[in-house]
C-alpha cells in the first residue's frame, strides 16, 4: 500500500526512524528466484530439467483380451497404434464409464478393497438461490484483535510436487468494494506462476487494509473483510482472507504485512509437510497492480529498506495496468533491477479495468454494477447502505487505479 497514506508518514528522507524492525532474514526461507535463469544472466552451464512427476491415473477392469494401458503423460505417442481410443465400443463401457476424471469405478481394486456405495446429497432449493452467497460451516474472520486467528482452511497442508517449491499468494490493498478484478488478478498469477516458474501455490490471501489508511471512500474495515470473504468463499477453492492488517491500531507497513505471512506460515507452523514427511519453508510473496509498483520509484515515498526487503526477501508478483510499462520502469529503477529475478511481470491478455474508485461512483449515482461485484458483495453494499451518502475528490476518481 502507498506509504503516503498513512497519518503518521514522514519522508523516507526526514524520518529518523522507520516504526518496528522487520523480520531478520535468518526467518524467511531462502528460495530459487521466482524466474527461471536464463543465458544472459549465467554464464555456467544452465541445470538439467526437472523430471516431471508419474501421476497414477484410475483405470478401468480390462478383460482378459484386452491389453492394460499405458498412463496418460507417462509417454508421448509417436505412432497412430500408440494413440489413446477415442471410444471403446468394444469393451462394452458406456460413455459416462470413460470420464475418469468426472467418476471413479466402485470396482478399482487399486484404490477399494471392496465395493463401495456411494451417496450423493440432496440439494436443498436454498442452497441453489445463489451461487455466490458464503458457504454453511465457514468460520468468519474476528472483528477483534484479541480473538483473532490466521485462517489456514484452504492452505494447502502438504506439497504434491517435491520437485517444486511451496508459494502463498499475498494482495494488500483496500478493498472498498472488492471486484471481480481483484479476483481476476489471482487466477492471473496462478497461470503465469504454472507456465514460467516452478513453484507450487499453496494458497492465496487478501490483506485488507486498517481504518488508519488515509483515503476517502473507504469503508469500515469489519465491512471491507466480510466483502473480501463474501466474494471469495463461493468464487474461488483456494482464495482466503486474512484480518490481521485491519486490526492493527495503526497503519501497517506492506514489508510488516508481509513479516506477518512468514511468521503465521513458516515460524509458527514449520512451512509445509513434504512427502517425505519433512518440513519446508514457504516463500511468501506480495501480488500488486502496476500502479503500485510505479509509486516505488518516487521519491520520498518508500523506504529503501522496505524495498529491499519486500523485492529481495518475499518478492513480488506485478499485473499490468492498461497504458502502464512496468518493464520498462524495472529496468530504471535501480532496486527493483537489483532484484529482478525475485520479480514476476504478469501481462493482462484480457484487460479488465475494473475500478473500486468508479464503483463507488455508480453506487452514488444510482448506476447499475452487476457483473463489476459478485452478486453477494452487491447484497451487501445494499443492505448496509455503503457509499451511497459519500462524496469524494473529482480528481481521484477521474485518476482512479484501485
Amino acid at each position: 500500500m502507498d506509504p503516503t497514506r498513512a497519518p503518521d508518514f514522514r519522508p523516507p528522507s526526514a524520518a529518523t526512524s522507520q516504526g518496528q524492525p522487520l523480520a531478520p532474514s535468518s526467518q524467511i526461507p531462502k528460495a530459487i528466484p521466482i524466474q527461471p535463469p536464463v543465458l544472459a544472466d549465467y554464464p555456467n552451464k544452465l541445470d538439467a530439467p526437472i523430471r516431471p512427476r508419474t501421476h497414477r491415473h484410475h483405470h478401468h477392469t480390462t478383460t482378459a483380451s484386452s491389453s492394460p494401458r499405458t498412463p496418460i503423460g507417462s509417454v508421448i505417442p509417436l505412432a497412430t497404434e500408440n494413440l489413446q481410443p477415442l471410444s471403446t465400443e468394444n469393451s462394452g463401457e458406456s460413455s459416462s464409464d470413460q470420464d475418469e476424471d468426472a467418476e471413479i469405478s466402485v470396482s478399482d481394486t487399486d484404490y477399494y478393497e471392496e465395493p463401495v456405495s456411494v451417496s450423493v446429497p440432496r440439494v436443498h432449493s436454498y442452497q441453489t438461490a445463489d451461487l455466490e452467497e458464503v458457504p454453511h460451516g465457514i468460520i468468519r474472520q474476528s472483528k477483534t484483535l484479541a480473538n483473532y486467528k490466521f485462517p489456514t482452511h484452504r492452505l494447502i497442508q502438504k506439497l504434491k510436487n517435491p520437485n517444486k517449491q511451496p508459494l502463498v499468494i499475498v494482495a494488500c490493498g483496500s478493498f472498498s468494494p472488492i471486484t471481480y478484478l481483484h479476483l481476476r488478478m489471482f487466477e492471473m498469477a496462478m497461470d503465469a506462476i504454472r507456465e514460467q516458474t516452478r513453484f507450487e501455490v499453496l494458497g492465496g490471501y487478501y490483506s485488507p487494509v486498517s481504518d488508519n489508511y488515509k483515503k476517502r471512500g473507504l469503508a469500515p474495515a469489519s465491512h471491507r473483510v466480510r466483502m473480501c470473504e463474501l466474494a471469495c468463499e463461493r468464487t474461488s477453492s483456494w482464495l482466503m482472507v486474512d484480518a490481521w492488517e485491519s486490526l492493527q491500531p495503526t497503519y501497517t507497513r506492506t514489508a510488516k504485512v508481509l513479516d506477518h505471512f512468514n511468521e503465521e506460515i513458516n515460524v509458527k507452523r514449520g512451512g509445509v509437510l513434504t512427502a517425505d514427511g519433512t518440513k519446508r519453508g514457504v516463500k511468501v510473496m506480495l501480488l500488486a497492480g502496476g500502479d503500485l509498483i510505479e509509486s516505488m520509484g518516487e521519491p520520498n515515498v518508500w523506504a529503501d529498506d522496505d524495498l529491499h526487503h519486500i523485492l529481495g526477501r518475499y518478492g513480488c508478483l506485478i499485473v499490468e495496468r492498461t497504458g502502464s510499462d512496468v518493464r520498462s520502469f524495472l529496468l530504471s529503477h535501480d532496486i527493483m533491477y537489483e532484484h529482478r529475478h525475485n520479480v514476476l511481470v504478469i501481462k493482462q491478455l484480457i484487460y479488465n479495468d475494473i475500478s473500486s474508485t468508479k464503483v463507488r461512483l455508480f453506487i452514488r449515482r444510482g448506476m447499475s454494477v452487476q457483473y463489476l461485484l459478485p452478486n453477494s458483495v452487491i447484497r451487501y453494499i445494499q443492505e448496509h447502505g455503503l457509499y451511497a451518502n459519500e462524496t469524494e475528490p473529482v480528481k481521484q476518481v477521474l485518476e482512479s487505479k484501485d
